[in-house]
């Protein structure tokens, strides 16, 4: 058995525009044609590769061809940067970082990359203990993650640790903790989360036996607004050192505690040989463990 590489291609593209419709546009045929061409994908692997849904969704088989085919993208492009026969042709690199880290240190590595090679970066925004997923199911080819663990086919290196402080400004904390950081006061003052899955603040209150349900909560799912959100006295939450360092030097950011949430993060990358990907691996390892704690 043999997987056709032009049909991989249609099942990636198919999964990259989210609909069966926009890769038709984006490949020149019809909708029919890229169904016909996924179902001969089925027929040849005798296994369902895509749930027609909106937005469609791979299965299990689908995530490996999904990958293969992305993989293959990539050498190729590489083979043909080596011969100088790429004619023009830009790589694509879907990447998978967490917010903080996007909002902070990751964007400059990839700003080097791309000013010196034709390259693209498809970044994916997810809590750092998900982005390990992304690459399993072949929708990146890497991931900042806090997965030490390789995935299968991946390697790992180590970035270092980033480190969280609970904060809030002056104001707040005279208003909600006159007396004190204490469980009554955490009980009941308003504190910030990014969203659902942000489990920092819950970890920093656990570690003082305050119930998670117990305060009341912000949700603010950006990084920049987050730290906004704390610094106008929304709430108080945890926030990376890059984030907190000027307002707790200027005085209107006080901290609630010394004992730092650590996140330790790591470089998840397919393990093929490539030049791109490498090049963008030895610039963001480079940055991590410069800007990062070393824990």
């Amino acid at each position: 058995m043999s997987i056709p590489l032009d049909l991989a291609r249609t099942l990636a593209i198919v999964v990259e525009e989210g609909t069966l419709d926009a890769a038709a546009r984006r490949l020149h045929v019809t909708p029919s044609a890229v169904s016909q061409r996924l179902r001969a994908l089925e027929d040849q692997l005798g296994r369902v590769v895509l749930v027609r849904s909106k937005p469609v969704r791979t299965t299990e088989a689908g995530d490996a061809v999904v990958r293969l085919a992305r993989q293959i993208a990539l050498l190729e492009h590489d083979a043909l940067a080596a011969i100088g026969a790429e004619g023009g042709a830009v790589a694509s690199v879907p990447l998978a970082v967490n917010a903080d880290s996007l909002a902070t240190w990751f964007l400059p590595p990839l700003a080097r990359v791309a000013q010196r090679r034709p390259v693209v970066f498809d970044l994916h925004r997810d809590d750092q203990d998900f982005t390990a997923g992304l690459l399993e199911a072949g929708t990146v080819m890497a991931a900042v993650t806090s997965r030490e663990s390789p995935v299968a086919g991946c390697r790992v290196r180590r970035l270092g640790v980033l480190q969280y402080e609970a904060v809030a400004t002056t104001a707040f904390a005279a208003r909600w903790f006159p007396d004190g950081v204490d469980v009554a006061a955490l009980a009941v003052s308003p504190v910030v989360d990014f969203d659902r899955r942000d489990d920092l603040q819950t970890q920093w209150l656990a570690r003082r036996g305050v119930a998670a349900a117990a305060p009341p909560r912000h949700r603010v799912p950006a990084s920049q607004d987050f730290a906004t959100a704390v610094e106008l006295g929304l709430g108080w939450g945890l926030l990376p050192n890059f984030q907190s360092a000027a307002g707790l030097s200027e005085g209107t950011l006080v901290r609630l505690g010394d004992d730092p949430v650590e996140v330790p993060l790591f470089w998840q990358q397919w393990n093929l040989t490539s030049a791109v990907l490498d090049d963008v691996a030895e610039e963001v390892v480079a940055e991590g463990r410069r800007v990062l704690s070393a824990g």
